[in-house]
């Protein structure tokens, strides 16, 4: 394992020889070092112990964030850690723990930006890990395994569990949240997929048994339930847990602002009972066609970067979790720490009974394509678009495409109008044109404000004035392609009219790469770019290289600064597609 391996110090426990659940061959005990880490940490730093005589000053410091779920058995794990003097290469180990949302870690190490304060990195799900690797300039992290699991189902509050026939009756996901959404008889919470991996993981789970069962009309069916969920989300998991209704208490019960049921892990909901009582106390539904898990990764940050007495004592605690007090301490916290069956106490204390499939190994986890697909049903079903599009009209563009004796511009054309039926009334879309020699010294052209398409100006919409404009799009004769200037441009009136609650991009689409000889450079574009972005407001470049003449590395660049995507397509007839693909990606970068 080169420097990466353990140190062969006392009380080093022998790894886990059971292979990973998903395949990898990282052993589980080498995982679960970090829970240990992070306990130690908030003891030293709360006061609470002090190290004794034989560990001196030369403690090795880790610093570690953690998902607040899991934080309090990290420090725990810290605790015993330090009574049992663990070491690592003969020095005492110094971990600081700070709880953090993963989805905020997440955005800082996709956007590699600052000094991280912070050696090792334990958010809720391995898809924060996938999200930072979408990231152009993401800062190197290093998976290691994962310290424990907790599957997702709904739990409820009991008079809601028993209208549905718990625990006898057994539901999936779907026919579970639809009768859970239906009227506001059980009123169903979650908490927002853009920042929750519980959310995320439920709504990707409900997507595909949706699918599976009703085909084509499955995805509207999901797109009709997460419409339903976003009017009951909140911005984190920590604050769902604050929407719930007492049973106890006929005000709150019947309060609408109250949820009765919620998508929550098994965890949550075990941690939740622990205080709440057995009157408040939540009944929890495994839905039979399988639950998806959090699985707590623990991460190195910037692994190439830490000193070898720092990345041998974050492994050091790994081993620890190999061990009966590991173990205890998860379980304790109601984690999952066997990939087979759990105890039937956790399942109880979470409030599952039998015969819900609890039992049941969970289902593959969401691919990175299926959770980018999911994020982006969310981004573009509960908030409208508000879409810039620029098309390029150089002379390239009389070109035929080969096969359909249609010119590139008369495709794109179709192509446009055929993407344009797919958006709401609600939605805003605006149009400009590009090419050299178009409008005296600038190389673009408004042809319709970013409106919203439902605008109506006598008996004429919006989206007809747009559809027109469309239809009317011609290549300027000898015009060339003047793509930096008017990516700027556009670029600056897209930020300065961003609107607050909507999806807002910018849509460029060209044939070629840039042919203006007076613009600007590609890098003094991108560095404006740059600049210009702004995560708070994000305006995330979609560009779609049209053509084999395209220039795919450029349009990558330049979307890639702004926290786009660049494509090429060979055929215009492509670009609806892409498009829809491209929102959903740029989607799931936000939040």
């Amino acid at each position: 394992m080169g420097r990466h391996s353990l140190p062969d110090e006392r009380g080093t426990a022998a790894a886990d020889p059971r292979p990973r659940a998903r395949g990898r061959a990282v052993a589980i005990a080498t995982a679960l070092v970090l829970v240990t880490a992070g306990g130690a940490a908030a003891a030293v730093s709360g006061g609470l112990l002090s190290f004794g005589g034989t560990c001196g000053d030369d403690a090795v410091r880790l610093d570690v964030v953690a998902a607040p779920d899991v934080t309090p058995a990290l420090r725990e794990a810290a605790d015993l850690a330090r009574e049992k003097e663990l070491t690592s290469d003969g020095h005492c180990i110094d971990v600081r723990v700070t709880a953090r949302d993963s989805y905020e870690v997440a955005a800082e190490l996709r956007a590699g930006k600052g000094d991280r304060e912070y050696d090792v990195w334990v958010p809720d799900s391995e898809l924060w890990v996938q999200r930072v690797g979408l990231g152009a300039k993401q800062t190197k992290i290093a998976p290691a395994g994962n310290i424990a699991s907790s599957p997702v189902g709904v739990g409820m509050i009991p008079s809601a569990a028993a209208s549905l026939g718990w625990p006898e009756k057994t539901y999936d996901w779907p026919r579970l949240t639809a009768a859970a959404l239906k009227g506001d008889k059980l009123r169903l919470g979650a908490a927002d997929p853009a920042r929750s991996a519980t959310g995320l993981l439920a709504l990707a789970k409900l997507g595909a048994s949706a699918k599976k069962q009703g085909g084509e009309e499955g995805d509207t069916r999901a797109a009709a339930m997460a419409k339903a969920l976003s009017t009951r989300t909140t911005d984190s998991d920590g604050q769902l847990l604050d929407t719930l209704a007492r049973d106890g208490s006929g005000a709150e019960k019947g309060n609408p602002r109250r949820n009765q049921a919620l998508i929550l892990s098994e965890q949550a909901a075990y941690a939740h009972n622990a205080s709440a009582g057995e009157e408040n106390s939540l009944d929890l539904f495994y839905p039979k066609d399988g639950s998806p898990r959090l699985d707590y990764p623990y991460t190195l940050v910037e692994d190439d970067r830490m000193s070898t007495d720092t990345s041998r004592a974050a492994l050091r605690f790994m081993t620890m979790f190999s061990d009966d007090d590991g173990r205890r301490i998860l379980a304790g916290y109601g984690f999952r720490t066997d990939p087979g069956r759990p105890s039937d106490k956790l399942v109880t204390a979470a409030g599952g009974r039998t015969p819900q499939p609890y039992a049941d190994e969970a289902t593959d986890p969401p691919s990175d394509k299926q959770l980018q697909e999911t994020l982006g049903m969310w981004t573009i079903t509960v908030q409208s678009a508000r879409l810039s599009t620029v098309v390029d009209a150089s002379e390239s563009m009389r070109q035929l495409v080969p096969g359909r004796g249609q010119s590139r511009m008369e495709v794109t054309k179709a192509s446009l109008l055929r993407a344009l039926a797919g958006f709401t009334d609600e939605d805003e879309i605006g149009l400009w044109e590009f090419a050299t020699r178009l409008d005296g010294s600038r190389d673009y052209r408004e042809l319709q404000p970013t409106r919203r398409l439902g605008d109506r100006k006598g008996n004429v919409t919006h989206r007809d004035k747009l559809s027109a404009a469309f239809t009317a799009l011609q290549p300027v004769p000898g015009g060339a392609t003047g793509l930096y200037d008017t990516t700027l441009a556009a670029y600056k009136e897209a930020r300065s009219t961003y609107a607050s609650g909507k999806f807002n991009a910018l849509v460029i689409l060209t044939d070629g790469a840039n042919q203006d000889p007076g613009s600007i450079s590609r890098s003094s574009l991108i560095a404006r770019l740059e600049d210009l972005a702004d995560p708070a407001r994000p305006v995330p470049i979609i560009a779609i290289a049209v053509g084999p003449d395209a220039d795919k590395d450029e349009v990558q660049q330049i979307a890639a600064a702004t926290g786009g995507s660049g494509h090429q397509v060979d055929d215009p007839t492509q670009i609806h597609a892409v498009i829809l693909k491209a929102i959903m990606e740029a989607g799931s970068n936000q939040g």
